[in-house]
């Protein structure tokens, strides 16, 4: 029988909950072929012939085994946060070395989550207030989650394009933090709960009104399509892309 499956495909990270989600969504995919696992402390060789490596391990983690990839002139789609400038920074002088090498960094492969994303940007420009609240299970090792900085570095960049003032709020004594981090003059939150999985709102208000856009993951598998169209897609996008929306025509 001939196998008609084009894009060969290795995960790292494929032991975590998000890796082995991966897994199955590839296997099943007819067009996909899974060709390695690799885990922490895997020697990841060849990478077992891959194009196209799935990355979800942790953010200590996460850049060493890109460049690791990009190195071997191999496609990279990152699910793990914790992707700052400075990372940015070192990953994108690696990719300038290995033209052609496509990298898709996206703080969340949920289309719904893009959509939110997409809705608080529009919506920013006309609410005085806004904060994020970002609710995942006790598992999550970072905080605030990236779809959360994410949320907030584009808001805060609205407000910006539309001349607002900085947040209204005349706190001037939080001992013990209860008004959350501030990402770009955002105040976000961040709740860790048993049962959740992960959930974001974004809550706007003005005088007399309020707006909250909501997104819920209740399943993993809400994040397998946008892994998908990553996997398809990295290639025709050499170069490092932040946010799936780019490949959606949501950016």
């Amino acid at each position: 029988m001939t196998d008609n499956r084009t894009h060969r495909v290795a995960v790292i990270g494929a032991a975590g909950r998000m890796g082995a989600t991966v897994c199955r969504a590839v296997d099943a995919a007819s067009d996909l072929a899974l060709v390695g696992r690799y885990d922490l402390g895997d020697d990841l060789g060849d990478l077992g012939g891959a194009e196209v490596v799935v990355e979800f391990s942790v953010p200590s983690a996460s850049l060493a085994n890109v460049v690791a990839c990009v190195e071997r002139g191999v496609h990279v789609v990152v699910g793990t946060t914790g992707w700052d400038e400075a990372k940015l920074s070192a990953l994108r002088a690696t990719v300038a070395d290995h033209p052609g090498v496509g990298v898709l960094i996206a703080p969340n492969f949920a289309v719904g989550a893009l959509l939110m994303m997409r809705f608080a940007r529009e919506a920013a420009r006309f609410y005085e207030s806004v904060e994020v609240i970002e609710l995942h299970h006790p598992g999550k090792v970072d905080a605030p989650s990236g779809t959360a900085a994410r949320t907030a570095a584009l808001v805060a960049a609205a407000r910006v394009d539309a001349g607002l003032p900085p947040v209204p709020d005349a706190t001037t004594h939080d001992p013990g933090g209860a008004r959350g981090a501030s990402v770009d003059g955002i105040p976000v939150h961040a709740v860790r709960l048993r049962g959740l999985v992960a959930h974001q709102e974004v809550l706007f208000g003005t005088e007399g009104e309020a707006l909250t856009i909501r997104h819920d993951s209740f399943d993993r598998i809400s994040f397998m399509p946008g892994v998908l169209h990553g996997i398809r897609g990295v290639a025709a996008h050499p170069g490092v892309t932040v946010g799936l929306e780019s490949y959606l025509g949501l950016d």
